[in-house]
């Protein structure tokens, strides 16, 4: 951000907004040095400096390493220390002010002390004058921050390759660069008594539904805590169904999806000093997109998205198939197949279910090996972890060959699913639909998936239906749901999000030059 503004504030609106009481030291000099130095007691990193201009004692305070000294030299302190001031001590102040440099800043006007700290902390360098009860603060933040790097959850062959970063700023601008229009709004809210982190709520004035950006303000401003360190704070807060396993706002690492889920009449909340940002409101099918299935071509989105389903299922319910049968049910498995099974579990001394438990613990434990371990071995200690395992096991006659393929089959497939969010909550709920398999059967099965769907029904995203538009039904948004349809046949916004504008495009489809447009 530009240091430079033609225009100088008055009293900030944080003063105002501040729950401590204002404190108004008038213009001893000495009582605000006081103050400042006893609120920044034990604090070495922030910097007291006092120097003498025209007789009058002034004092920069700043904390160091969230500073553009340089910046401050070239653009303050050199030019107050090298006028000369030839006039009555009463009018330094409005002689400093009317100096070219400083009348050009976008500085402020400041007499809470509380908020002269606050503005300290936040990197800003206060400058206190003798005989003026007024302080300014410059803007010359400036510390070490990520680079805007490839994202690393979430990538794509074609698609951009940006990631958001840890600076909120710099995420906003992100999304500025993509949507240059006036109706993009970023209200700024802070949260937190000690880390006063700050949120910034952003939406498209025109298209996004007023009450929704309403229900996010009034959630928000009811959280009272000391700290937020991270967006998922904030994430269990305003979660609609807070003991659900499955997560009601979506969380990306890209700006793209940000800006599009903006275009379809969502709520994105940043947080400073986090990359993820929240999408709401949050829906099932959701978690079951990707960012690629927009940059290839329909036909080539569409069949990866079938596959996907496919693999949904296999994650949720192979293992507890697979013991159903075998358990209860072994006349649904062909002659030739069941008696390959059966010698391959001969000298397994588990039931399938105790079998299925133990390797599912086992690979559980070593993706959680994989993820904590340095990257260097980490991806080392996966494979040669599975091979050797699951071989060993296989040898020792612990498990079946049988087990260990279906346990591998139903690991890779909850890779596929793209967000980690819902594919944690495929594995957690994997294991108490297995226990119903190994007790009741493709009956405990079924009972399983019954309770699993009337729980995703009655769900609520900030009042949208978890499952819309399946339940319930809206032919219009199955466009982009089990199929990923045409650009131009998907004109209309999803109408379960009821956008205020819910046509996006004109056109259907361009051929030979012509518009065939509605």
């Amino acid at each position: 951000m530009s240091i430079f503004s033609s225009t100088k504030k008055e009293q900030p609106s944080k003063e105002k907004k501040n729950s401590t009481e204002p404190i108004y030291l008038g213009k001893g000099f000495e009582d605000r040095e006081k103050w400042l130095k006893n609120c920044f007691h034990q604090s070495s990193d922030v910097i007291f400096h006092t120097f003498i201009v025209n007789e009058t004692q002034c004092a920069v305070v700043y904390l160091q390493g969230m500073v553009d000294q340089s910046l401050f030299d070239e653009n303050v302190l050199k030019p107050i220390l090298s006028t000369d001031f030839t006039i009555p001590k009463s009018d330094f102040f409005h002689k400093l002010l009317d100096l070219k440099q400083i009348s050009a800043m976008s500085s402020k006007l400041i007499t809470d002390m509380h908020v002269a700290a606050e503005s300290v902390l936040e990197g800003e360098v206060l400058l206190v004058i003798e005989g003026e009860n007024r302080m300014l603060a410059f803007p010359f933040t400036k510390f070490d921050k990520r680079s805007i790097n490839e994202p690393t959850t979430e990538n794509v062959i074609r698609g951009p390759k940006e990631s958001f970063v840890e600076d909120i700023s710099t995420n906003i601008t992100l999304i500025r660069r993509r949507i240059k229009s006036s109706s993009l709004k970023m209200e700024q809210k802070e949260i937190g008594k000690i880390t006063k982190t700050r949120v910034v709520i952003g939406y498209l004035e025109g298209i996004c539904k007023p009450e929704l950006v309403e229900e996010v303000r009034n959630r928000l401003s009811e959280i009272q805590m000391d700290g937020v360190i991270g967006s998922s704070y904030l994430e269990e807060y305003m979660d609609d169904y807070p003991y659900s396993p499955f997560p009601q706002m979506e969380k990306t690492e890209r700006p793209d999806v940000v800006s599009a889920s903006l275009l379809e009449g969502r709520v994105v909340v940043f947080v400073d000093g986090t990359p993820i940002p929240l999408l709401i409101p949050g829906n099932f099918y959701m978690f079951l997109q990707s960012a690629e299935d927009y940059y290839q071509r329909y036909i080539s989105a569409t069949w990866i998205r079938c596959i996907r389903y496919i693999f949904l299922l296999a994650s949720l319910f192979l293992p507890s198939f697979y013991i159903a049968i075998t358990t209860f049910h072994p006349e649904m498995i062909p002659t030739n197949l069941l008696i390959s099974v059966a010698g391959a579990r001969d000298n397994v001394p588990f039931p399938a279910l105790v079998e299925a438990l133990l390797m599912e613990l086992a690979f559980e434990g070593l993706r959680e090996a994989g993820i904590r371990t340095p990257k260097a071995v980490g991806q080392a200690i996966s494979i040669l972890g599975a091979l050797v395992i699951g071989q060993a096991a296989v040898q020792a006659g612990i498990v079946s060959a049988p087990m260990v393929i279906v346990v591998s089959l139903t690991g890779i497939s909850s890779f596929i699913i793209p967000h980690y969010d819902l594919a944690f909550s495929l594995r957690f709920l994997r294991f108490p639909i297995m226990i119903l398999a190994g007790t009741f059967g493709l009956f405990g099965l079924t009972m399983g998936a019954l309770v699993i769907y009337i729980h995703l029904v009655s769900l609520r995203s900030f009042g949208m239906p978890y499952l819309a538009p399946t339940a319930p039904l809206r032919l219009g948004d199955l466009k982009d749901v089990f199929i990923r349809a045409p650009w131009w046949m998907m004109n209309r916004r999803p109408t379960h999000l009821s956008p205020m504008n819910p046509k996006r495009a004109n056109t259907k489809k361009i051929s030979n030059g012509e518009d065939e447009g509605d």
